[in-house]
């Protein structure tokens, strides 16, 4: 059974709009365990009442939304009022430009991610021309729209032949990171320390990537937890190693090199002319006195 579409609308590229329909990317659940929360004494499901200090449980019905503009005093702002402000365009998501790919800091990236189809054979035409267009031009489309029931800025890329839309944070709902650099000092870096944090990265690059060879190694050893305590086995975790503390940064980046390249011997540094007379010195047999 195919999933159902999270929303239902239109892409606009200036004169052009193409009926499209979302599905969220991410799979349902995630693929994570979820837990309850249970009474320890009886194991029964602890539940949620929505109640008023003043009235008691309360239905959903009599539950509307509230703006807290002062201490204990709100403005009810209804979804009816919400939706008149939006007009028509919540259905519609506008592109507005394009940018080359990578242009955007991921930082930017909200999140959530939806598969953009065409909603009928009338939108297949125009749909893949802006998705071959968009492969070819190596760009990514930037717009806005109101999708479930908020004003997003969102983008949109050409993925498998089909379209990939991107929620995004606006600039002004991020922290600058200067906010966390004002007090932060960090040390000069050494040339040979670059070299071989370079040959490190060099040495650890892929020529393809491939995100299928990454697991969820928490989930699936939770659900093993779970599967063992179903069938009232005992499982056994493997100890625990704590991380050792960078000592010598010089001698770890050099072995870090090493094993990246398959334990190949990395050169040690070439020592200064001081350092080679200073240990010709100490290695020199002392001479015979008659």
């Amino acid at each position: 059974m195919p999933p159902r579409s999270s929303w239902k609308g239109y892409l606009r590229l200036s004169l052009v709009s193409v009926p499209v329909q979302a599905f969220n990317a991410a799979a349902s659940g995630g693929g994570e365990v979820h837990f309850h929360q249970l009474h320890s004494l009886c194991h029964s499901r602890i539940r949620y009442q929505k109640v008023c200090p003043v009235h008691g449980e309360v239905s959903n019905d009599e539950i509307v939304m509230g703006y807290e503009h002062e201490k204990g005093k709100y403005v009810v702002v209804d979804d009816q009022e919400v939706k008149t402000r939006n007009g028509d365009s919540d259905r519609v998501v506008n592109i507005d430009t394009f940018v080359p790919q990578g242009a955007i800091d991921p930082v930017y990236f909200e999140g959530r991610t939806y598969y953009l189809l065409p909603d009928g054979p009338m939108g297949h035409q125009p749909y893949a021309v802006l998705v071959k267009a968009l492969r070819e031009q190596k760009r990514w489309a930037v717009g806005q729209a109101t999708l479930f029931g908020r004003e997003q800025l969102v983008m949109l890329r050409s993925m498998d032949d089909i379209l990939c839309l991107e929620m995004l944070h606006y600039h002004d709902q991020l922290r600058a990171p200067r906010e966390f650099t004002g007090d932060l000092s960090l040390p000069a870096v050494k040339k040979e320390e670059l070299r071989l944090a370079n040959k490190l990265i060099e040495a650890s690059t892929q020529g393809k990537f491939d995100i299928k060879a990454y697991e969820d190694a928490y989930t699936n050893k939770l659900k093993a937890l779970i599967e063992s305590k179903v069938e009232d086995r005992e499982i056994v975790g493997a100890p625990q190693q704590e991380e050792a503390p960078v000592i010598n940064l010089m001698d770890a980046l050099r072995k870090s090199v090493a094993q990246a390249k398959g334990h190949k011997k990395i050169p040690p540094t070439k020592p200064s002319a001081a350092r080679r007379l200073k240990t010709a010195k100490r290695g020199r047999a002392p001479r015979r006195t008659a």
